[in-house]
């Protein structure tokens, strides 16, 4: 049987390996090398990246490393459930049959180096994939245009390291180490495989796999209503960031189910293909399509009755590796009837990357749209830019979210003639409920969908998801209704139950959602006004919270009409190099003209402290006026301080800027003494009063009132902000950051100053 926690953790230990490997191999191998630059090159030129060819060359390395490993994984599969007709790579010493298939593998490899004196493990690896690759049904797994280890390989030492690792024994049980046996041929391990394999990888992609509770719940207010309103023949679901194939599996599965109640004399293997028609995928992962499509070969051989790969029928399979923000054509552009093309005649693929697959997936609009897209933001500057330039919601410093969300409504079916409008579902952050990269998506984008359903689900306790998540139910239409059902939280999870899916809160959302006006001590289910959901930010407080906001709110004049400015007081740009802790002052001939760096969590409890003490490099008019002892001590620091970057990418030196130089400091906010500062990041609402000679980094941002201002001023806003009123409506519009232990309470919330220019000020 597989042990998914020692697969897991062994491979992690293989993984390094392969791909230094790999690396020192392509350096060695000059065609090699040459390949992978004009790779590069050819992505540099199609503004498809702006990373440097280091940290690119990293990235294909690991999915090429991914690649083999995860191919020797299929093969044990295949291998120990007896789906090949022969051990090929290693086996247990003693199967059920009771025959010592590790032995006839390595009795096998044994007669091809027989056969093939000259070759070494590598040729033994590729000629068995090469075997294997034969079989129709198998061929697009191994598929040599796209599958990267054909492009990629590993050297002779590598493939040893690879096959001794397959047919390592276990010393205290003396049989094979890692046994993949299983009679009910669950591939859900490799989703585990998937999301953390390689730590970058899930970095890079954030990986993130969509517990089956959840993927189950959003299938059935998608796809079971979409059967409904369609009907099986012809249905067509995608995902368009499909990972490792959690929705497409079940989908899979609950349409066959469907088609053997509905025709139970036809073909398995029949029925099998249509519910195979039926899933589509997306995803920018080469790996994530490759289990995937193992996933769904080994599900719909399954469900076909077929218990051998060379007999089993040339299933066909609706996946692609790809980006699918994007490839693939655009049905709308600025509104519906627009229609472009993203991948145009010249367009970039990588090799991984199947163009004609592309368009034929994204080329066509689906009846049901499902995933969880990623939520990170875009570090890479021309991608990042390249999805603002084709997605008018993309704002600020979007998350991919943003975009994605465009896209999912962007695949559904958009009601023409007769046709009904298709059906979308998705989980993703709910950051842009507050954040400001948010309000495009949500005052010009979704007033023209049919949004039926937002679940607050940032109190229900889902593995692996640290970022508090919403999901969003609708149709891709004009809106239909003046109301949208929505699930308002009340309380978090009280613990971190046993079993996730039966945690009190996500029980409470999937027994009360079809129920208006029911409440609980954790949720309560509404039929809101439509216009509630057409202004940002959006606020999902139940039990009353919405409507205590609203009178808060009610307030007409804001703190940002009051105050002369909120923001940060001074970027140093190397904090390490400007100071040292307070008690090193003496002991390090710390220059004598020096301030305290306030942080934000050292704003507690309407005090402020320090901890260290940094270089302040200005005069009283914030002029540069660094004094001898400054410069002495900054001087053994120059390169490095020279070395920062400015918004123009030139180095301080190359702009001509001194080594000694904040990075920023705002004179005007620097001038005035008195200040309140606050934590940026908190549970809590903490302000506190500077009275001046301090340095505030941007984690402890600072409130300047009116130069006409008293102290006795300072002190009444303290009181305000300090108030439980502001925390209660702080809670309620800023964005939550995750907390760090059980309970609703200790989420911390980002209490940044653009919408907390927005907090209402009583008249009196």
């Amino acid at each position: 049987m597989i042990n998914r926690a020692d697969l897991l953790s062994s491979l992690q230990s293989l993984l390094p390996h392969i791909e230094q490997d790999i690396l020192a191999y392509s350096a060695a191998n000059e065609r090699l090398h040459e390949h992978l630059q004009q790779q590069y090159q050819a992505a540099v030129a199609a503004d498809r990246t702006a990373e440097h060819f280091v940290a690119w060359r990293e990235a294909q390395i690991t999915q090429a490393a991914v690649a083999w490993v995860l191919t020797c994984v299929f093969v044990r599969f295949l291998e120990d459930n007896g789906l090949l007709t022969e051990p090929v790579l290693a086996g247990p010493v003693s199967n059920a049959q009771g025959n010592n298939t590790l032995q006839q593998a390595k009795e096998r490899m044994a007669a091809y180096f027989n056969d093939n004196p000259t070759h070494e493990e590598r040729h033994y690896l590729l000629d068995l994939f090469q075997t294997l690759q034969q079989y129709p049904v198998i061929a697009q797994l191994l598929d040599q245009r796209h599958n990267p280890l054909w492009q990629t390989p590993v050297s002779a030492d590598g493939a040893k390291r690879l096959i001794d690792f397959f047919q390592q024994i276990d010393p205290q049980t003396g049989d094979i180490k890692q046994d993949f046996t299983d009679p009910e041929w669950d591939t859900r391990f490799l989703g585990d495989l998937y999301q953390d394999l390689s730590e970058s990888v899930r970095k890079r992609y954030a990986l993130l796999q969509t517990p089956e509770f959840v993927e189950s719940f959003i299938l059935d207010y998608t796809l079971e209503p979409a059967i409904e309103t369609f009907g099986l023949p012809g249905l067509r679901l995608i995902d368009p960031t499909c990972g490792s194939g959690h929705f497409l599996l079940t989908t899979f599965e609950r349409v066959f189910e469907r088609w053997l109640k509905r025709e139970p004399g036809t073909n398995t293997r029949k029925l099998a293909q249509r519910a195979l028609d039926v899933v589509h995928g997306v995803d920018i992962n080469p790996y994530a399509i490759a289990v995937c499509r193992f996933r769904l070969l080994i599900a719909a051989m399954k469900a076909a009755g077929s218990d051998r790969v060379k007999d089993a029928p040339k299933f066909e399979f609706h996946l692609a590796c790809g980006d699918s923000l994007l490839h693939g054509r655009r049905h709308e552009w600025e509104g519906q009837g627009d229609q472009q093309d993203f991948l145009g005649k010249h367009q970039h693929v990588y090799e991984v990357e199947d163009e004609q697959k592309l368009n034929q997936i994204l080329g066509q609009r689906y009846h049901v749209v499902v995933g969880n897209p990623p939520y990170i933001t875009v570090k890479d500057k021309v991608l990042n830019q390249a999805y603002r330039s084709k997605y008018l919601t993309c704002h600020r410093k979007y998350s991919l979210g943003v975009p994605f969300t465009e896209r999912f409504f962007d695949l559904t079916l958009w009601p023409v003639d007769n046709q009904s409008a298709g059906f979308m579902g998705m989980i993703t952050t709910n950051s842009f409920m507050k954040r400001e990269f948010g309000k495009k998506l949500i005052e010009v984008y979704l007033p023209r969908k049919n949004l039926t359903h937002v679940i607050d689900t940032s109190g229900a306790y889902i593995p692996g998801h640290g970022t508090p998540t919403v999901i969003l139910f609708a149709r891709n239409q004009s809106s239909k209704s003046d109301v949208i059902r929505a699930v308002l939280g009340i309380r978090g999870e009280p613990g971190t139950p046993d079993d996730a899916a039966q945690g009190k809160v996500w029980s409470s959302i999937v027994e009360l959602l079809p129920k208006a006006g029911a409440e609980n001590d954790y949720i309560s289910v509404v039929d809101q006004a439509t216009e509630a959901f057409a202004a940002h930010p959006w606020s999902l407080g139940g039990g009353g919270i919405s409507e205590l906001k609203e009178f808060i709110e009610a307030e007409k004049a804001r703190l940002g009409s009051i105050v002369s400015l909120i923001g940060f007081g001074a970027i140093l740009g190397e904090d390490d190099a400007f100071g040292v802790p307070h008690e090193k002052v003496g002991s390090v001939s710390f220059p004598l003209q020096n301030r305290p760096l306030v942080e934000g969590d050292q704003v507690r409890d309407w005090a402020l402290g320090s901890v260290t003490a940094v270089i302040f490099p200005y005069d009283h008019d914030i002029n540069l006026s660094i004094d001898r002892g400054q410069k002495k001590y900054l001087w053994p620091l120059r390169t490095q301080l020279w070395s920062r970057k400015t918004f123009g990418e030139k180095t301080y030196k190359e702009a001509g800027r001194h080594f000694a130089e904040y990075h920023q400091i705002p004179v005007g906010r620097n001038k005035v003494p008195l200040s309140i500062t606050f934590a940026f990041v908190a549970t809590h609402n903490h302000f506190a009063l500077d009275r001046g000679g301090k340095v505030f980094k941007q984690t402890a941002p600072v409130i300047k009132l009116p130069q006409c201002a008293t102290e006795a001023d300072h002190f009444a806003f303290m009181g305000l902000l300090n108030s439980s009123t502001a925390c209660f409506w702080g809670r309620q519009t800023f964005f939550g950051r995750g907390g760090f232990s059980d309970g609703k309470w200790q989420e911390r919330m980002e209490w940044d100053g653009t919408k907390l220019k927005s907090f209402p000020v009583v008249s009196e």
